[in-house]
């Protein structure tokens, strides 16, 4: 699992361009830490874990050591999708060839990339397992953005988005869901397409919400913003393994849902979160996001039972209906005094584990 945050100055709660001084020696930390494509950005990237526990234990020591980095440098840790005060423009880039070589050939898409999202890497024995299990998330992408949805805040704004980070990222041509493959090959001879025409530089820059690493033997969720906690952190990678193996063990075909359907359900799961409606994967009506969750829930129970995940999924879900999501979290923030540097605040204080 990787995790993208943002530096915030402590002072002001505007971002904070630090990831150098911050990152210095993490190749002394026991976690892996990370530099992203702006100087304000910090990911943090997990061992193989093949229990739930263990990963919760690794995102925390990762946090840990980001929060207590940061704070030698004036600076403080956040996890939000995107930023809430203090946006430049342009990105000021990470001092890397392959980040000033995406700026030239990218042009203005890269002068507001401070978006910060949670990916989640399931190992699977072969590349036809792995478009097999693509197609079967690919209808719950939807579903996934909404539980993850965490960035309602845009350059001193409220967007009137949950997900307003899913909005900036779908500019860039390769991002989206991705389309329904029958085979591994015809997903790498689509792949070759894309780089050949020159809207990716290659492999790795096919951003799709679900895509086979290019660096790792894994299939890649990335659909979903950066978790507010570790525990909703935890939550996301149960699920995407729960609708893994239940897609492995189940010996159903995967909806495969028309990519016009799927388009407008990715922009209401992005608009509305948890909160409104969503689209149904199998009906295509509009029905509560609430009620596709307990659908979701449903079909992937023995998969999680047998992982053991299944209370602590259930129980995770019904505090997300309860307390609301990142968005709704922080809109809350907001409305106790209708200050933007309290957002920043709780932001803070939530990103840091218990």
């Amino acid at each position: 699992m990787e995790e993208e945050f943002v530096l915030v100055e402590a002072s002001s709660g505007h971002l904070a361009n630090r990831a150098n001084e911050v990152l210095a020696g993490a190749d002394r930390f026991e976690v892996d830490l990370q530099p992203e494509i702006a100087q304000y950005q910090v990911e943090s990237a997990s061992g193989i874990c093949t229990d739930m526990a263990v990963l919760r234990e690794q995102l925390v020591v990762a946090r840990r050591a980001l929060i207590e980095r940061a704070a030698r440098h004036d600076a403080r840790l956040a996890a939000t999708g995107t930023p809430v005060l203090g946006l430049t423009m342009p990105t000021p880039l990470t001092n890397s060839p392959r980040y000033h070589r995406m700026a030239q050939e990218m042009g203005a898409l890269t002068n507001d990339l401070a978006i910060c999202g949670c990916h989640v890497h399931v190992g699977l024995p072969d590349d036809e397992s792995k478009i097999f299990v693509s197609n079967h998330l690919r209808p719950w992408l939807p579903t996934l953005l909404a539980l993850g949805a965490n960035s309602p805040y845009w350059l001193y704004g409220d967007t009137g988005y949950a997900s307003w980070r899913y909005v900036v990222w779908n500019r860039w041509p390769t991002s989206g869901a991705p389309p329904h493959f029958d085979s591994a090959a015809e997903y790498y001879a689509a792949r070759e397409e894309i780089v050949a025409s020159g809207a990716a530089m290659d492999a790795g820059m096919l951003y799709w919400d679900v895509r086979l690493s290019a660096r790792h033997p894994t299939l890649e969720l990335r659909v979903s913003d950066v978790a507010p906690t570790v525990e909703e952190a935890v939550l996301m990678a149960a699920l995407v393994r729960g609708i893994a193996a239940t897609a492995l063990t189940s010996g159903t075909a995967p909806v495969n849902v028309p990519p016009h359907l799927l388009k407008v359900a990715m922009w209401r799961a992005a608009r509305d979160g948890l909160e409104g409606f969503g689209i149904d994967p199998v009906t295509g009506a509009p029905t509560p996001a609430s009620s596709i969750v307990a659908s979701l829930l449903r079909w992937i129970r023995p998969a999680l039972e047998f992982s053991g995940d299944h209370e602590m999924v259930t129980t995770a879900i019904d505090r997300l209906l309860l307390d609301g999501t990142g968005a709704v979290r922080q809109r809350r923030a907001f409305a106790r005094r209708g200050r933007l540097d309290d957002v920043v605040r709780f932001l803070v204080a939530q990103t840091s584990p218990a």
